[in-house]
């Protein structure tokens, strides 16, 4: 059944059509035919929920003349005065995600203020700092990624578009319609609320052969500016419903273990995302210190919190909360994934960009027991997602491949005895970055696709590494 905040967004959204659409006059017995007339209306309909923020402009064009640079320091002092001349800015990180991990020969993409644009420019001309500019302007790119959503059809008439991005009432109806329409092998629950009362749905896929099935975890929008995430989630459990019948792969898959997905993590903040700020990265929860709002979801974890590669301020993008499990998204899923660790053999974490495939460990320089196999499974994971569209990713320790950071997911999942974890920082290196274009999400999903259904191969069989193969172990 349709929660009743949903009922009530879909009454308000639909009046013009629905006059007398109402929750509360609704009685109990009526509420299933109810429901099914407006999903049927609401599904017919050209409109989304959700549709770009008031004004002819996506997000009161906030971002006009704002502009994306990626800058290289050559040596130790560029990287000291670039940390100095960014932090006299107030400018977005996008990779990486804090001043802190700024180092030499390593590139730097940044979000900067149009009124900041001529500055910083002036700044990096002075010092011999190279850089480019990735985006000239971030308000056409962003309307560029999906269009005008007020003019165009965000789904047809009888199908859900897997290839637009969606907003997050239309990909909870999305799951309520999955979970209707193939009852033999989903099974949609909460795992809690979220800071602002939304629920967090998973979706559970497989056959209900057996009751204890070995399972992998799959989660998407932990970060909410990385659209990509959610678009992935939603494909995989399309391709996975619709290929049951006829890949044989699939069908092994669903049949030996059970997939729990989650398509939309950080549930508030990805709505945030949509309405407000494009490029939101952490949760909505409150501060009573600061005016500044949201956690770093993945620097919430109980596992090395708060150390390396994560900040005590408020205000920053990794900023990781009062105290570990201080999101109710975070607490939620990790109470969950604790019940569940003896059947969940496998954790993903779906990010975006950088095109890479990391596991532990996160916060520290360190070898895990069982690198030889987590390795050959990212090995082989990588090999598949190249064979789609000859796209290279890059694999290994989250520390080393991409940067130390403390208090993460994939950290606290090992930890707690979910041997395989692994957080894939999906497409592009930067061209696009948090913007990448809708006419991209079939490549990404389907390559992506691929990858998982690799790491999910591997769990059926017994990991045996020839340690030749690593001698440096």
């Amino acid at each position: 059944m349709l929660p009743l905040y949903l009922l009530d967004r879909m009454c308000q959204e639909t009046s013009t059509r629905l006059r007398d659409c109402t929750v509360k006059k609704t009685t109990n017995d009526k509420i299933k035919d109810f429901v099914n007339v407006l999903m049927v209306r609401w599904t017919d309909s050209f409109d989304p929920i959700v549709l770009c923020p008031v004004g002819a402009y996506l997000y009161n064009n906030r971002y006009a003349g704002d502009q994306v640079f990626r800058i290289t320091p050559g040596n130790e002092e560029e990287v000291r005065v670039l940390k100095n001349v960014l932090g006299h800015m107030k400018v977005d990180f996008w990779q990486p995600n804090s001043a802190s991990l700024i180092c030499h020969n390593a590139t730097v993409d940044v979000h900067v203020k149009r009124n900041d644009t001529q500055s910083l420019r002036a700044h990096l001309k002075k010092e011999h700092i190279d850089y480019r500019v990735f985006i000239s302007n971030l308000q056409k790119e962003i309307e560029k990624q999906t269009g005008y959503r007020s003019s165009r059809k965000r789904r047809s008439e009888s199908q859900y578009d897997y290839e637009v991005y969606h907003s997050l009432e239309e990909i909870q109806l999305w799951m309520f319609e999955m979970n209707r329409t193939h009852p033999d092998l989903v099974e949609m629950f909460s795992v809690g609320k979220s800071y602002e009362g939304r629920p967090l749905y998973v979706l559970q896929l497989g056959k209900r052969s057996r009751p204890q099935k070995k399972a992998v975890w799959i989660d998407c929008g932990v970060h909410a500016r990385e659209w990509i995430g959610p678009a992935f989630c939603q494909w995989f459990v399309k391709e996975a419903l619709h290929s049951y019948q006829y890949d044989s792969v699939m069908r092994r898959l669903l049949n030996q273990l059970n997939f729990y997905i989650m398509p939309v993590f950080n549930v508030d903040g990805y709505h945030f995302s949509w309405t407000t700020d494009r490029f939101w990265r952490k949760t909505r929860s409150k501060n009573h210190k600061f005016h500044c709002r949201g956690v770093d979801a993945n620097r919430n974890w109980k596992v090395k919190w708060c150390e390396e590669g994560a900040s005590f301020h408020p205000c920053d993008d990794t900023y990781c909360g009062p105290y570990p499990e201080s999101e109710p998204e975070v607490k939620s899923v990790a109470k969950f994934l604790r019940k569940h660790k003896k059947r969940i053999k496998a954790y993903i974490s779906i990010h975006a960009y950088a095109q890479m495939l990391l596991y532990p460990y996160s916060y520290k320089y360190a070898t895990i027991p069982n690198f030889s196999c987590v390795e050959s499974a990212a090995h082989n994971a990588v090999t598949a997602l190249y064979s789609a569209y000859g796209v290279r990713y890059r694999y290994g320790p989250a520390s080393t491949t991409l940067y130390v950071s403390s208090g993460s997911s994939i950290d606290w999942a090992y930890r707690n005895g979910i041997q395989y974890a692994f957080a894939f920082e999906l497409r592009d290196t930067g061209y696009f970055g948090f913007l990448l274009p809708e006419s991209l999400i079939n490549p990404t999903c389907t390559e992506t696709t691929r990858a998982v259904k690799a790491i999910a191969s591997g769990l059926l069989k017994k990991c045996e590494t020839d340690r030749d193969r690593f001698p440096y172990i």
